[in-house]
């Protein structure tokens, strides 16, 4: 949840106007990391969040790479990424792509 900038904006101001962090904290109901953290601050705007990393396995061209090569193992799905067998192995996991063969 974040805090609306009119709430941030009040409890700077207290602070700078001569009062204590703490104080602050509990007048506002804020946790006194809060208050640290928009002091330290230039701009009081919330930051963006959940904003995708890009990651270096696609798992698109991992879903492609399942079908045509059903059978290929972990090691040699990851030599043809350029990544380590554990990233493949959660890939797949992420993907619900199960190892089992079905017939």
């Amino acid at each position: 949840m974040t805090y609306s900038i009119d709430l941030r904006k009040k409890v700077v101001a207290h602070v700078r106007n001569g009062g204590s962090q703490a104080e602050a904290g509990r007048r506002f109901e804020v946790s006194l990391w809060c208050v640290r953290n928009w002091l330290a601050r230039e701009d009081l705007q919330p930051r963006q969040r959940g904003v995708p990393r890009r990651r270096k396995l696609d798992k698109a061209a991992l879903r492609a790479h399942v079908r045509a090569y059903p059978e290929a193992l972990l090691r040699e799905r990851a030599a043809h990424f350029g990544v380590c067998y554990n990233a493949v192995w959660r890939a797949l996991k992420t993907l619900k792509i199960t190892p089992k063969k079905r017939r």
